[in-house]
């Protein structure tokens, strides 16, 4: 019996998560929206690639939560996106009334379903969704650190002049400015960037990582990244589904690892079949804590906005 992966929200970013889902062969897909016709419309486009890429995996749109009985993994993009001028705070409210009512429907037709949760703000909304589903903390994840990740890895590897495979890099923290670019461990092929790159180059690639998603929407002016935020959560999915126990950033509650407790926050994760297996813990320096406690800062501040 092939796996069974929901996305509820078919934007740009939920579109794109069942592309790469689809063509990743991770299993069945269904694409849920609540606007009649467009998941539908979409589904239907993708599932005529399958001749073309090679999959063979059922992919389908739908405006009926019961459709997504029985999914093994749920991934969450529905929400409104960032336009210029907005912060992913901006969202708060409105998205808290969506992701909530997802969460609602998404639980009660898949009790044993692992959550990933990619609207934004991801803090605030993988918080929400671990409310209002009641499912223990290692079936809700948040995307986000392999977003920042990914961006962070792009950058040095286009400063160095190498294939960006070969850069192994974290962000920890919240998904906002107070996010934490990891320079100390960051390395290519375990060589330290420090070595290769001066803190002038470092303290650039960390700020434009930190805003990488702005410079992104200033780009696009009516709306956000969707590539990358869409394959970023499919890796996710794909680590669960497959048990592979990848080594991953993502946004997962705390329960005193790192010295910080009853919050989501981004930290090195193990992923497998029940979601989040365990938390990484390592040493930090002075400096690393103080810029994790802003992001916890943060965290509890967007917590407390969504009045949950």
């Amino acid at each position: 019996m092939r796996n069974k992966i929901t996305i509820i929200g078919a934007g740009n970013v939920g579109a794109t998560a069942a592309h790469w889902a689809a063509s990743r062969r991770l299993g069945d897909v269904l694409l849920l929206d609540v606007v009649e016709g467009v998941p539908q419309g979409k589904a239907l486009d993708l599932l005529q690639s399958g001749p073309v890429d090679g999959f063979s995996g059922r992919v389908s749109g739908s405006n009926d939560f019961a459709d997504s009985a029985n999914s093994d993994v749920i991934i969450i993009t529905a929400g409104l996106a960032r336009k210029p001028g907005m912060s992913r705070d901006d969202l708060m409210a409105k998205n808290v009334a969506i992701v909530k009512s997802c969460t609602e429907q998404a639980a009660k037709h898949s009790p044993d379903a692992v959550l990933i949760v990619v609207t934004n703000p991801i803090d605030a909304m993988v918080y929400t969704a671990y409310k209002v589903s009641g499912f223990p903390k290692n079936r809700v994840v948040g995307m986000a650190g392999v977003l920042d990740s990914a961006r962070y890895r792009t950058f040095l590897a286009d400063a160095l002049g190498v294939a960006p495979r070969d850069v192994n890099a974290m962000v920890m923290g919240i998904h906002g400015d107070n996010m934490m670019p990891l320079v100390r461990l960051a390395n290519v092929s375990g060589i330290p960037v420090t070595d290769l790159l001066s803190e002038e180059q470092l303290k650039a690639i960390v700020h434009r990582t930190q805003h990488g998603g702005g410079e992104i929407v200033a780009h696009l002016k009516t709306g956000s990244a969707f590539y990358t935020p869409g394959l970023a959560a499919v890796e996710m999915a794909e680590a669960i589904l497959t048990d592979s126990k990848r080594v991953l950033p993502c946004a997962a509650y705390v329960d005193g690892e790192f010295g910080f407790s009853g919050c989501f926050l981004g930290v090195p994760v193990i992923l497998g079949s029940g979601g989040i297996e365990r938390i990484i813990e390592f040493e930090l320096t002075a400096e690393e804590l103080t810029a994790l406690k802003e992001s916890e800062t943060a965290v509890h501040k967007q917590m407390e906005e969504t009045g949950l």
